[in-house]
Protein backbone atom coordinates (compact mmCIF):
# COMPACT_ATOMS: atom_id res chain seq x y z
CA UNK A 1 0.00 0.00 0.00
CA UNK A 2 1.06 3.64 -0.61
CA UNK A 3 0.83 6.67 1.22
CA UNK A 4 -1.62 7.55 -1.73
CA UNK A 5 -3.61 4.92 -1.02
CA UNK A 6 -3.70 4.87 3.05
CA UNK A 7 -4.58 8.87 2.59
CA UNK A 8 -7.58 8.12 0.43
CA UNK A 9 -8.94 5.17 2.02
CA UNK A 10 -9.13 6.67 5.59
CA UNK A 11 -10.67 4.98 8.78
CA UNK A 12 -12.54 2.26 8.96
CA UNK A 13 -13.29 1.83 11.44
CA UNK A 14 -15.48 -1.78 12.63
CA UNK A 15 -19.22 -0.96 12.54
CA UNK A 16 -20.15 -3.99 14.50
CA UNK A 17 -18.19 -3.14 17.47
CA UNK A 18 -19.60 0.20 17.34
CA UNK A 19 -22.97 -0.38 17.56
CA UNK A 20 -22.05 -3.01 20.20
CA UNK A 21 -20.69 -0.24 21.98
CA UNK A 22 -23.19 2.25 21.70
CA UNK A 23 -25.67 -0.27 22.80
CA UNK A 24 -23.70 -0.85 25.97
CA UNK A 25 -23.39 2.85 27.00
CA UNK A 26 -27.19 3.45 25.91
CA UNK A 27 -28.23 -0.29 28.51
CA UNK A 28 -25.45 1.07 31.16
CA UNK A 29 -27.23 4.87 31.17
CA UNK A 30 -30.38 3.07 31.36
CA UNK A 31 -29.02 1.12 34.75
CA UNK A 32 -27.78 4.36 36.78
CA UNK A 33 -30.66 6.15 35.63
CA UNK A 34 -32.99 3.49 37.47
CA UNK A 35 -30.24 2.72 40.26
CA UNK A 36 -30.97 6.57 40.74
CA UNK A 37 -34.29 6.86 40.77
CA UNK A 38 -34.62 3.84 43.62
CA UNK A 39 -31.95 5.28 45.62
CA UNK A 40 -33.81 9.04 45.15
CA UNK A 41 -37.17 6.69 46.58
CA UNK A 42 -35.92 5.08 48.93
CA UNK A 43 -34.08 8.71 50.72
CA UNK A 44 -37.76 10.63 50.21
CA UNK A 45 -39.68 7.88 51.87
CA UNK A 46 -37.51 8.01 55.21
CA UNK A 47 -36.83 11.60 55.16
CA UNK A 48 -40.90 11.51 54.99
CA UNK A 49 -40.90 8.82 58.06
CA UNK A 50 -38.57 10.91 60.06
CA UNK A 51 -40.85 14.09 59.06
CA UNK A 52 -44.01 12.39 60.82
CA UNK A 53 -41.98 11.62 63.71
CA UNK A 54 -41.37 15.24 64.88
CA UNK A 55 -43.15 16.48 67.41
CA UNK A 56 -43.27 20.04 65.63
CA UNK A 57 -43.48 19.94 62.03
CA UNK A 58 -40.67 21.64 59.76
CA UNK A 59 -43.13 24.48 58.51
CA UNK A 60 -44.19 24.93 62.23
CA UNK A 61 -40.86 25.77 63.40
CA UNK A 62 -39.68 27.62 60.09
CA UNK A 63 -42.19 29.97 61.30
CA UNK A 64 -41.22 30.21 64.87
CA UNK A 65 -37.74 31.58 63.57
CA UNK A 66 -38.22 33.54 61.48
CA UNK A 67 -41.26 35.31 64.26
CA UNK A 68 -38.11 35.27 66.82
CA UNK A 69 -35.63 36.86 63.90
CA UNK A 70 -38.53 39.86 62.90
CA UNK A 71 -38.91 40.23 66.96
CA UNK A 72 -35.16 40.42 67.55
CA UNK A 73 -34.56 43.21 64.29
CA UNK A 74 -37.61 45.28 65.81
CA UNK A 75 -35.87 45.44 69.34
CA UNK A 76 -32.83 46.12 67.34
CA UNK A 77 -34.12 48.93 65.35
CA UNK A 78 -35.56 50.53 68.37
CA UNK A 79 -32.71 50.55 70.51
CA UNK A 80 -30.56 51.94 67.56
CA UNK A 81 -33.58 54.82 67.57
CA UNK A 82 -33.66 55.56 70.83
CA UNK A 83 -30.18 55.32 72.28
CA UNK A 84 -28.84 57.36 73.68
CA UNK A 85 -26.18 60.24 71.75
CA UNK A 86 -22.88 60.11 73.50
CA UNK A 87 -21.70 62.88 75.97
CA UNK A 88 -19.33 65.31 74.27
CA UNK A 89 -16.14 65.77 75.87
CA UNK A 90 -14.25 68.94 75.43
CA UNK A 91 -13.98 70.85 72.61
CA UNK A 92 -9.99 69.81 71.10
CA UNK A 93 -7.95 72.94 69.20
Amino acid sequence: MTDADMSSSGIRPNRRLLVGSAVLIGVGGLLAFAGAALGSAALFAATRRWMDQLDTPPRDLAQQGWTRAKAATAAGADAWRHANPPESGPAES
